[in-house]
C-alpha cells in the first residue's frame, strides 16, 4: 500500500502515517488491513494458522485472516501492542525475504470501539478469489499508481477508469466517471471483462485501463488477469481506495461517498471515519440515513434492499434476534 522505495529489509510495506496524531489519542483501537501474495506450502500454512490464533488470543486480537498457498489476506483490531505482535508473526512465518517480489502489504487506522466481535483464521484456495487458476500476480501484474498520481491519470479522456469491487460496495460511493462492472463478486469479473470491457475499449479507442479497489488486492488479480489476456496498458491504485482517501487532501480529491469497509464500520468517509452507512442485518447490504427514514425500514429486520426478499415467518425470525441483541446491549 505505499511505494516501492519504503520496503523495509523485513519485506514489509506499510503506509506512511499522516493521521493526525491528536485524532489517534482519542481512538484506542487500532486496525491493520494486510495481504501478502507469497507462496506457502502445507505446513507453513498450518503453522502460521496455529500462531496466529494463539497470538491473538493472547494479544487480545480481533478480525479475520484468511491463508492460502498464494499467500495471506486479513483485517485485525485490537491494542496497537497486540496488532504489532500479530504483523510481526505474519512475517516472520511468511518467510518474505526468500522472494523478491513478495512484500506484505499494511494500511493501519483507528477506530473509536471494536470492529470485529472475534478472531477467525481460515484456510482458502484463493485469498481474494478471482476462479482462473492461471492468474498469479506474483509472475505478472499492472503497473501501479500511486495517490499522488491518480487524478492525472484518470483526468485523460484517453484512460478507462474501472471500479473492480461488488455492486453493493460501488453503489454507496466511487470515484467520478468510473466504470461500474455491476458484479455482485470479484469471481465475475473475468466474463465482465471478456463480454463488456473489451468491446467497450474498442469502441473508445482508450489507450489505458486505470483499476482500483478498496485496498489493492482485488486490483493486483484484476491487472494479472487483463494482462495475461492481452488487455494492453492496465495501471492500479496502490493501496487502492484507502490509500487515496488518506494521501489526497479531501478539497482535490475524485472520490464521491463513502468507501465500504468489511467490518463493522461498514462505511468510511474522506477523513477514514465511520460514515452514514450502517449494515442491514437481515440482508447485509449497507443501508445509508435516508434509506434508514424510509417506511420500509425495521431495524433488523429489513430494508429497502431486501423488502420483498424474505418470508414473514424469516421477518419474525430476525426481529427476535434484534431483540436479544437489544436486550443484551441493554
Amino acid at each position: 500500500m505505499i511505494g516501492e522505495n519504503q520496503l523495509s529489509q523485513s519485506g514489509t510495506v506499510e503506509q506512511p502515517q499522516h493521521t493526525n496524531e491528536a485524532l489517534i489519542v482519542n481512538k484506542s483501537i487500532l486496525v491493520a488491513a494486510f495481504y501478502a501474495f507469497t507462496p506457502l506450502r502445507d505446513e507453513q500454512r498450518e503453522t502460521l494458522l496455529s500462531h496466529l490464533s494463539t497470538l491473538a488470543s493472547d494479544s487480545d486480537v480481533v478480525g479475520s485472516v484468511l491463508v492460502a498457498s498464494e499467500g495471506v489476506n486479513g483485517t485485525i483490531s485490537g491494542p496497537e501492542a497486540g496488532v504489532n505482535a500479530v504483523l510481526a508473526q505474519l512475517r516472520s512465518n511468511l518467510n518474505l525475504e526468500e522472494h523478491h517480489y513478495a512484500r506484505l502489504e499494511v494500511k493501519r487506522s483507528w477506530a473509536k470501539k471494536p470492529v470485529f466481535r472475534r478472531f477467525k483464521a481460515r484456510r482458502k484456495k484463493e485469498i481474494v478469489t478471482i476462479g482462473v487458476g492461471s492468474v498469479d500476480p506474483r509472475a505478472s501484474v499492472g503497473t501501479y499508481v500511486e495517490p499522488d498520481d491518480w487524478n492525472a491519470l484518470v483526468d485523460d479522456p484517453d484512460t478507462l477508469v474501472i471500479d473492480t469491487r461488488n455492486s453493493y460496495e460501488t453503489g454507496i460511493g466511487s470515484f467520478e466517471g468510473a466504470i461500474d462492472p455491476g458484479t455482485d463478486s470479484f469471481r465475475e469479473f473475468p466474463e465482465w471483462a471478456e463480454q463488456t470491457l473489451r468491446p467497450l475499449m474498442e469502441q473508445q479507442c482508450s489507450k489505458r485501463i486505470a483499476m482500483f479497489c478498496t485496498g489493492g488486492i482485488r486490483c493486483e488479480k484484476a491487472s494479472s488477469y487483463l494482462q495475461q489476456q492481452g488487455f494492453g496498458e492496465v495501471h492500479h491504485l496502490r493501496g487502492g481506495i484507502l490509500n487515496y482517501l488518506e494521501q489526497v487532501p479531501a478539497h482535490e480529491s475524485r472520490w464521491q461517498g463513502e468507501c465500504f469497509v468489511f467490518d463493522q464500520r461498514v462505511a468510511l468517509n474522506h477523513q477514514l471515519e465511520p460514515g452514514s452507512h450502517s449494515l442491514c442485518h437481515a440482508c447485509g447490504m449497507p443501508v445509508s440515513a435516508e434509506e434508514r427514514e424510509l417506511p420500509s425500514y425495521r431495524k433488523g429486520v429489513q430494508c429497502v434492499h431486501c423488502v420483498d426478499r424474505f418470508s414473514d415467518a424469516d421477518r419474525e425470525r430476525f426481529a427476535m434476534r434484534q431483540r436479544q441483541m437489544e436486550q443484551a446491549k441493554s
